[in-house]
């Protein structure tokens, strides 16, 4: 079962479409109810996308906060109608429910051979422990505990747990026993049954149910010991997993664009990968080291594959002498997953005399993208030029020492490979492409002299004035020398003026003596207040047409570069933290950066639900019990997939993610995120191991370094839902760069340098997202499109929006549309709703607006907020 917390949401349909599609090959079923017993709380998203949108009919789940249970325990509310989707209500209601206690069974009911407390039925009257009465007395008071705090006379008992039926046939022969003498000598019913059947049972018994409507974040299952560590736990895998994600999306498309093959690379490893990576200790960072190792080996493998096939397809298709596949000139491209720490071999090397080095940029989105390519190169005596042959500007920015050591010492970590130069600068430039289409762009050496012909080179510079602003655009960004602090934020073309520090900190972990150590699950810091990394941090910058950075050294072991671009609306800031020490005082730590903004923001701030949804989220509070604040810091963490805002009487203060993460806001005005973590003790929630990741290069072994980005923007209040749900589409689809060496004229007399694969006058309406375009085995092409903005979220974009198929498939003759469950296992139609009897519900409720039918010969897709319509087509 896939995690909820660390989960995004495409990733969550991705991976319960592969097992649908399992089930319906080998058995020819379509599952009813949502399994989840073991997820570490349970969000939105699951509760409606992943359940209603299926057809499901129930979830079932294990852990929920220690407080919520004891309340639910005696208010029998353990069982709900949970309407998690404030955008669709009762329309995406489930049947939700949580367990009385752990899913293990009722005490004395172990049935596992080598368990101590193994107690079996004995009904052979001859010999002395006889005692089919006492267990059969055992059984129902057992069942009368549970009764008595759940509503109806239909309970259920989860018969195992983990590490059990090792040897099944002891668990069968016992539950045969006792369902066979409750049954005869009790009146008391029991039977083995599934949870579609409890959930027949329950619906047919004509009980009001308790409304749910929020998630179940964060879980505690006791007053120090709250799971909002994994929300950060592994970092790195996380951040590997997110960017697959990524490319498996454009991957399949471009399967599909170029023909999918019948044999050869493909994308159903990476896919499958995926799938098993978004298991509950897999993404969550909760796994052994060596398990962890096996997660991201197999990703790693899929990633291979999914490489050549888009090298494959892109070959195909930016050759435009034939369409026939097998008598193409394959065009030998490779890419660069290590770019980030300035590793690119083609990029690098000096371009041959008389050839260029050929840049097709791919992009995944269904609408027109601009965006800067920041390649590495030794020379800064380069021209740059677009499809048509125009020389446009270039930006040389120097690479800094941090980044030529993460370069040397991660290259022979991952590759086996010391690196013999690390290049001189980083290339940027502007670059613009179709929807769904690739543009190609041309790097070579200058045949003149002058850097304002080749591009602006970029000096870093020790600024003199107090203030240090920065910003070649509408976004300027100022420090103070003496502190080296960010100091404000403002957008000219907005008018928004927002007073803003930034910082990092650090929350020494809790250990052993304790009680309750921080680990891998669980986050205790120990004492208050945080540790401030550097309140005085020495800065740089550089200044260029494209772009404006800060460079701060905040100490040994945490360097931060912020960016501004000429041509956005946000800063973007990448971090670069580790090896975190702890060899000096033996203290875990947990790092997190804060932006403290000057906003009266009353307690409340906003946390995505998997990417999707925003949550309202209320500092010390929840909606269904009073809580009782034992951990004023890890109660108030949230999980993270897109972002997380705040805001006040006139402006938001919205920050991006680029990977699961945990988040909060612990004063008024505040926001942070925990980037990374390294504790010396075990949690004793299971793994069994200190989360402690290391990495080795002959003799030399030291904590991980991570380096990541997250983007912050300031709105005036209403308007930052726009940024976040179109650069939240930006940052989980970047460009897809694929390199090669040739010469221009040859490659502009035989290839295609600027093309979509749509309409080249259409485009996706700007709220709506291509998030699937997949061939299948069978030859039908399985589409999803999801409509980007909750009800009432934005003005304009929060409204119906229409999709044009035709316009989508230029060439193609659609043939056949059927719309199908989200997991396309089943025809929309086939998907019938239970009806609840709802306490409180007074039917009130604005209906939700959904697409209606696709008719031919029009073939327009209409979709309402929030909306996802999943489709098969033939063409």
């Amino acid at each position: 079962m896939h995690d909820e917390a660390t989960c995004h949401y495409i990733d969550m349909i991705d991976q319960t479409t592969l097992g649908h599609q399992l089930i319906k090959e080998q058995f020819n079923k379509t599952p009813r109810a949502g399994w989840q017993i073991d997820p570490f709380g349970h969000s939105a998203v699951q509760g409606y996308l992943l359940g209603a949108e299926l057809g499901f009919d129930s979830v079932h789940f294990a852990r929920i906060d220690y407080q919520d249970r004891a309340k639910r325990k005696n208010d029998k509310s353990l069982e709900v109608i949970w309407r998690a989707s404030k955008t669709f209500g009762s329309a995406s209601q489930i049947f939700a429910n949580a367990f009385p206690a752990h899913y293990s069974p009722p005490d004395g009911f172990h049935f596992e051979v080598k368990d101590e407390a193994f107690l079996p039925v004995q009904d052979d009257p001859l010999l002395y422990d006889y005692n089919v009465e006492q267990r059969v007395n055992d059984f129902i008071n057992a069942a009368i505990k549970q009764a008595n705090v759940t509503r109806t006379n239909h309970i259920m008992w989860t018969m195992g747990d983990d590490f059990q039926y090792q040897y099944a046939e002891t668990w069968f022969k016992q539950m045969d026993k006792l369902i066979h003498y409750v049954n005869k000598e009790s009146q008391v019913n029991a039977l083995y049954s599934t949870p579609s059947i409890y959930t027949d049972a329950k619906n047919a018994a004509n009980e009001s149910w308790p409304l749910k409507t929020d998630d179940y974040f964060p879980y505690a299952d006791g007053a120090n010991s709250y799971w909002t560590g994994f929300f950060t736990s592994r970092p790195a895998l996380k951040r590997y997993i997110r960017v697959l994600s990524g490319y498996y999306l454009a991957a399949r498309q471009l399967e599909f664009l170029a023909g999918k093959r019948s044999n050869g690379p493909n994308t159903f490893i990476l896919g499958d990968a995926l799938g098993i990576a978004q298991h509950h200790d897999a993404v969550t960072g909760t796994a052994k080291q060596h398990t962890t190792n096996d997660y991201a080996k197999r990703l790693a493998i899929g990633a291979s594959e999914a490489e050549a096939v888009v090298n494959t397809a892109l070959s195909f298709l930016v050759n435009n002498k034939s369409k026939d596949q097998h008598k193409v000139t394959a065009v030998k491209f490779s890419q660069c997953p290590l770019l980030n720490i300035s590793f690119c071999p083609p990029t690098e090397k000096d371009i041959p005399e008389g050839r260029h080095l050929v840049i097709v940029a791919y992009n995944p989105l269904g609408w027109k993208r601009t965006d800067v390519i920041k390649i590495p190169v030794n020379s800064a005596n380069l021209v740059v030029q677009d499809s048509s042959g125009n020389t446009i500007e270039a930006q040389y920015v120097g690479l800094d020492n941090v980044t030529g050591n993460l370069r040397n010492f991660y290259t022979r970590a991952y590759l086996g490979k010391t690196s013999k130069q690390v290049p001189k600068y980083w290339l940027l430039f502007q670059a613009s492409v179709p929807p769904l289409g690739w543009n190609t762009y041309f790097v070579s050496k200058a045949t003149f002299k002058g850097k304002s012909k080749n591009g602006f080179v970029s000096v870093m510079e020790s600024p003199q004035k107090e203030t240090v602003e920065i910003g070649p655009g509408n976004l300027k960004m100022s420090f103070s020398l003496t502190s080296g602090q960010l100091k404000s934020i403002y957008n000219i073309k907005t008018g928004v003026y927002l007073p803003v520090q930034q910082s990092y900190l650090w929350y020494g972990s809790s250990s052993r003596d304790d009680g309750q150590a921080s680990g891998a699950y669980i986050f205790r810091p120990k004492g208050s207040p945080q540790n401030m990394v550097s309140s005085s941090v020495p800065l740089k910058v550089i200044r260029g047409p494209l772009l404006d950075e800060v460079h701060q050294q905040f100490n040994s072991w945490i360097y931060q570069v912020t960016r501004v671009y000429r041509d956005k609306e946000h800063a973007e800031v990448e971090f670069t933290i580790g090896p975190i020490p702890l060899e000096d005082d033996d203290i875990g730590k947990e790092i997190i950066t804060r932006i403290k903004a000057n906003m009266a923001t009353d307690k409340v701030f906003y946390t995505d639900s998997n990417g999707r949804d925003f949550l309202k989220r209320v500092r010390d509070y929840r909606a269904d019990w009073p809580l009782s604040v034992t951990q004023p810091v890890a109660g108030n963490y949230y999980p993270l997939n897109l972002g997380i805002y705040t805001m006040d009487k006139k402006f938001e203060l919205s920050i991006l993610v680029d990977r699961a993460t945990g988040g909060s806001s612990i004063e008024d005005g505040e926001v942070e995120l925990m980037l990374h973590r390294r504790m010396r003790f075990d949690d004793a929630r299971g793994v069994g191991e200190a989360l402690n990741e290391t990495v080795r290069v002959n003799h030399k072994l030291e904590g991980l370094t991570v380096r990541g980005n997250y983007y912050i923007s300031i709105n005036q209040i209403g308007a930052g839902a726009r940024w976040r749900r179109t650069t939240g589409q930006e940052v989980y689809s970047p460009f897809v760069l694929a390199f090669t060496h040739e010469k221009l004229e040859d490659w502009k007399a035989s290839h295609l340098t600027k093309a979509t694969a749509i309409d080249p006058h259409y485009s996706l309406p700007p709220n709506v997202a291509l998030i699937t375009l997949q061939v299948l085995d069978n030859g039908s092409v399985l589409i999803r499109l999801a409509h980007l903005y909750e009800v009432d979220e934005d003005t304009e974009y929060s409204r119906l929006a229409k999709v044009e198929l035709k316009k989508m498939f230029p060439g193609k003759m659609i043939k056949k549309v059927k719309e199908m469950s989200l997991s396309a296992n089943q025809e929309k139609s086939e998907i019938k709703r239970m009806a609840w009897k709802v306490e409180g519900d007074g039917g009130q409720e604005p209906i939700p607006i959904r697409g209606g039918p696709i008719r031919h010969p029009t073939l327009v897709v209409e979709l309402g907020p929030m909306e996802i319509r999943t489709l098969l087509l033939k063409f």
